[in-house]
C-alpha cells in the first residue's frame, strides 16, 4: 500500500506549500475541445471534462473508457489539487493494467506547455509525452504522490508545429499509474520549467566536457532529484566509424550518445531500461560479436551489438542486444545468462584462446570466466585479489612487447601478463589520475578495427551544479599509452589529439614572473586549454589559478604529485565546472571539478626564478549551435 498521506505532506512541505492550498479546486470547468482559447490567451489542449474518449487514440485498458470524475471519487483517490471535477488516470481499477491514450493533434503556439502532473516516478513507464512527428520530444513523470503537481515545458523552439500529448502507463506495480489534468499552451504557467537557459548553454554546462541533456522531468524538485543526471561509464565501443558511450542513469536505464571525433556528441534517447520496474540495470560493457558467435543476429551479414549488466540482486548477468548500430535494442530472452553473486561484468575477445572473457566484480575481488558465445560462462577459479567495482582490462605496447593493464573503479590500475584465464601482476597498484573527482572509468572497446588507440574516459563523481536541468559529467577522453619509467612500466593519460579541432585561436605570454606579481593569461571565463612550458630550479613554486582553484608546481611535481623527471610541461584543459591537469605529457593527471569565481586564469611564482612560455587558447563548444 502506498503511505499517500505521508507523501503528500511531505512533497507539500518541501514544496514550501501547505495543504490547504493543494485541495481540491473550484475553479470552474474549463471547454472540453483542443484548442479552444479562454479568455486570458491561454489555449486548452485538454481538461479531461468530457465523458469519454472520443477523438483520443486508445491502447490498453488502463485508462478505462474516459476521464474519472467527481470529487468525492477523486479525493478517496487522495488525488488532489486538480481543475473542475475530471482528470486523466491510470489508477482507477489499481495499478495492474498498462495502457496508452493519445490526444488529437493540436498546433502549438504558446511559449509553454503547462499541466498538472501525479503518479508514479518512472521515467518512460508511467509518464505524460510531447510527441512530434512520431518522436517523443518532452517527458514528465509525477513524484510518487497523487497530489497533481503543476509543471510546465518550454516548447518556444516547437512553435507552429502539430504536436500531440501521450499519456503511458507501462507499469503494473506500486506506484504503477500516472494522473494529469489540465494541459494549456500559455505564456505565463503556474510552474516555469527548471531549464530556462537554452539548453547546452545554461549557466553551469561544461562546454567541452559530456554532459547528459533533460529527457524527462522538467523542473528541480527539493531534493535536486535531476533527470540530466548520469554516473558510472558503460559499455564504451567503437563500431563502424562511431564512438559509442553509455552511462548509467541511476539504475534505471544506459544513456547514449555517439561520436565520430570523440569531440562533438550527440546524445540519442537511452539505450534500454531495466526489464521490469525496479529490477535494475547497473553498469556493463559493450562488445561486437564479429562471428555471431551468440547467433543472436539472424542475418550473417549483420553483426550483434551485445551490453552485458547486472540486475540490481547483484546476482544477474544479463545482456540486451541490437542489430542496427546501437539504434534499437531488446533483452536476451535467456537472461540472465549469468547467476553468480557478482556485478560489473567487463566482457572481451581474447583471440590467442578464441573465446570469451568477463572480468566480474565481487567480494573485493575481480573473477575472470571465459565463454565461447557469449551466453555460457565457466568461471576460470583464478580470481584477482585487492580490487574494487567496475574493471577495465585492455593490452598495450611498451618496450617492443605487450603488457596487461587492469584498472579498478576507483582508477587504480596494475601491470601484468594475461594468459587467457589468469592475470599475473607485475607491479603494485597506483593511481591513473590523482584528482578527487575520478571514478568508474572505462576504455573504448574495438578501436583496433579504427586507428587503435585505446581511449579512456571516466564520470567525474561528485561535481555540484546548482540549479541545472543536467548533473554529472564525463572527463574529456585521453589517450592512454605505456612508458618505461625508473625500469618499471607506466601509465600515462593525454587528451586525445581531437581537441585541437576546438582551438578558437591563442594568446602567448613568456618569461619569468616577478616575485609577488601576478601575470593574467585571460580574464575571462569559458573553455579554455592551456599548454605550459617551465624551467622550475629546486625550491621555487610555479602557481596556475584557475577562477579560484590553485594548480601548484615545483620541480619534481604538481599538487603533491611526484614525478619520475623534472617538470617541464603542464597541460590545462579548463572547463566552466572542470579542471583537467596533465603533467610531462600525462605521467601525472589531476581531475577535478570546481564551481569558478571571476578572478581568470593567473600565474605567479616564488622561491626563484621561474621560466615560462605558455599558449592559451579559447575553445569552441562541443554542442549544437
Amino acid at each position: 500500500m502506498k503511505r499517500r498521506d505521508l507523501l503528500r505532506s511531505s512533497i507539500a512541505s518541501g514544496l514550501g506549500i501547505t495543504l490547504s492550498t493543494i485541495a481540491p479546486s473550484t475553479l470552474p470547468r474549463a471547454a472540453a475541445s483542443p484548442d479552444t482559447r479562454s479568455t486570458s490567451g491561454d489555449i486548452v489542449v485538454a481538461d479531461f471534462e468530457s465523458a469519454d474518449w472520443a477523438g483520443w487514440s486508445v491502447q490498453g485498458t488502463a485508462f478505462g473508457s474516459g476521464p474519472v470524475h467527481g470529487v468525492a471519487k477523486l479525493t478517496s483517490m487522495d488525488v488532489y489539487a486538480f481543475h473542475g471535477d475530471g482528470v486523466a488516470s491510470s489508477e482507477l481499477q489499481g495499478d495492474g493494467l498498462t495502457g496508452t491514450i493519445t490526444s488529437p493533434e493540436f498546433t502549438i503556439q504558446r511559449r509553454y506547455l503547462a499541466f498538472g502532473i501525479g503518479g508514479g516516478d518512472y521515467e518512460y513507464v508511467t509518464c505524460l509525452n510531447l510527441v512530434v512527428d512520431g518522436q517523443v520530444v518532452r517527458s514528465a513523470t509525477g513524484r510518487n504522490t497523487d497530489t497533481l503537481m503543476p509543471d510546465s515545458w518550454d516548447v518556444g523552439e516547437l512553435a507552429g508545429r502539430t504536436a500531440r500529448i501521450q499519456l503511458v502507463d507501462n507499469a503494473s506495480g506500486d506506484w504503477g499509474h500516472v494522473i494529469v489534468d489540465h494541459v494549456v499552451q500559455t505564456d505565463h504557467p503556474e510552474q516555469l520549467p527548471a531549464a530556462t537557459q537554452p539548453r547546452y548553454g545554461e549557466t553551469w554546462r561544461p562546454q567541452v566536457h559530456f554532459t547528459a541533456r533533460q529527457w524527462a522531468m522538467t523542473r528541480l524538485d527539493p531534493g535536486q532529484r535531476q533527470e540530466g543526471w548520469l554516473n558510472d561509464l558503460n559499455g564504451l565501443v567503437y563500431y563502424d566509424g562511431e564512438y559509442h558511450l553509455f552511462a548509467q542513469r541511476w539504475n534505471k536505464c544506459w544513456i547514449h550518445a555517439v561520436s565520430r571525433d570523440l569531440v562533438h556528441w550527440t546524445e540519442l534517447a537511452p539505450a534500454f531500461f531495466e526489464e521490469s520496474l525496479g529490477t535494475g540495470v547497473q553498469s556493463g560493457s559493450v562488445v561486437i560479436d564479429y562471428g555471431n558467435t551468440s547467433r543472436l543476429s539472424p542475418d550473417p551479414n549483420t553483426l550483434p551489438m551485445v551490453a552485458f549488466w547486472a540486475r540490481n540482486d547483484n546476482q544477474s548477468q544479463c545482456l540486451s542486444y541490437s542489430l542496427d548500430h546501437g539504434r534499437t535494442w531488446r533483452h536476451y530472452a535467456g537472461n540472465p545468462v549469468l547467476v553468480m553473486p557478482e556485478r560489473d561484468p567487463k566482457v572481451f575477445w581474447y583471440a590467442p584462446g578464441k573465446h570469451w572473457v568477463m572480468m566480474l566484480y565481487g567480494g573485493g575481488q575481480y573473477h575472470i570466466l571465459t565463454s565461447p558465445d557469449l551466453l555460457h560462462w565457466t568461471d576460470t577459479g583464478n580470481p584477482v585479489p585487492d580490487s574494487y567495482e567496475c574493471p577495465d582490462f585492455f593490452e598495450l605496447p611498451v618496450d617492443g612487447g605487450t603488457k596487461w593493464v587492469l584498472v579498478r573503479g576507483n582508477g587504480y590500475y596494475s601491470i601484468g601478463d594475461f594468459d587467457g584465464t589468469r592475470f599475473t601482476e607485475q607491479t603494485k597498484q597506483l593511481p591513473s589520475d590523482t584528482g578527487p573527482h575520478f571514478y568508474a572509468t572505462q576504455t573504448w572497446n574495438n578501436t583496433e578495427t579504427g586507428d587503435g588507440r585505446r581511449i579512456q574516459a571516466a564520470w567525474m563523481r561528485g561535481g555540484s551544479y546548482p540549479r541545472m536541468p543536467f548533473n554529472q559529467q564525463v572527463t574529456f577522453p585521453c589517450e592512454l599509452t605505456l612508458h618505461t619509467v625508473g625500469g618499471a612500466p607506466r601509465l600515462f593519460r593525454k587528451p586525445v589529439a581531437e581537441l585541437a579541432s576546438l582551438h578558437a585561436g591563442g594568446t602567448t605570454w613568456s618569461g619569468s614572473p616577478a616575485p609577488g606579481k601576478v601575470v593574467t593569461l585571460t580574464p575571462s571565463t569559458g573553455a579554455f586549454h592551456i599548454l605550459l612550458d617551465a624551467a622550475i630550479p629546486n625550491g621555487a613554486t610555479l602557481t596556475l589559478t584557475v577562477f579560484g582553484v590553485p594548480i601548484v608546481a615545483t620541480a619534481r611535481g604538481v599538487n603533491d604529485q611526484q614525478l619520475a623527471e623534472p617538470l617541464t610541461a603542464l597541460e590545462i584543459l579548463v572547463d566552466r565546472t572542470s579542471i583537467e591537469v596533465f603533467a610531462n605529457d600525462g605521467e601525472v593527471s589531476i581531475s577535478r571539478c570546481y564551481l569558478p569565481n571571476d578572478s581568470g586564469i593567473t600565474i605567479t611564482a616564488s622561491g626563484g626564478t621561474v621560466t615560462v612560455k605558455s599558449t592559451t587558447y579559447k575553445l569552441t563548444p562541443i554542442w549544437p549551435a
